[in-house]
């Protein structure tokens, strides 16, 4: 392998702001902020706005369409009249 070609892979605190959930994983990204974790060691943090824990399809709490479909709402807005 070349040197100096591919990313440093770092232990980090990814921490979904939308509901106060921490996992830590490995990244390539880096961040300034820092967070103490439950081993009592120093990690960069990671704010993301969405992750397993609060997305719709992950948690079961799927929107439920319209039983009106997006063909006919199309027509009904810019049909003949």
């Amino acid at each position: 392998m070349k040197e100096k070609l591919h990313p440093v892979m770092r232990d980090v605190v990814f921490k979904d702001v939308s509901c106060d959930y921490s996992f830590l994983s490995q990244s390539t990204m880096n961040s300034q902020e820092t967070v103490k974790w439950e081993d009592g060691k120093t990690y960069p943090l990671i704010k993301v706005e969405i992750s397993s824990q609060s997305h719709p399809f992950f948690t079961g709490k799927q929107r439920v369409m319209d039983t009106e479909g997006r063909i006919d709402r199309f027509k009904k807005k810019y049909g003949k009249k």
